[in-house]
């Protein structure tokens, strides 16, 4: 799924992984502080996984865009 979106005057295709990826780290980099800060070692692990969870997801739709705009020229 792709959000559309402006960019220098330009319409530009964004995939939604690109923008739910660094959402998914962020939350996850609060529950992981919450976690340390409770004294909860399983918040904090779910933290850091959630954390990786949204790194690989904003790469793939980096990867995902990257394809779509090598194939846009061929057209």
């Amino acid at each position: 799924m792709t959000n559309p979106a402006t960019c220098n005057g330009r319409n530009t295709i964004v995939d939604s992984d690109r923008v739910e990826g660094p959402l998914k780290e962020a939350g996850g980099k609060i529950k992981e502080e919450f976690g340390d800060l409770t004294d909860n070692p399983d918040t904090e692990a779910e933290g850091q996984a959630d954390q990786v969870e949204g790194k690989v997801q904003n790469e793939w739709g980096e990867a995902k865009d990257d394809v779509r705009d090598a194939t846009d020229g061929d057209r």
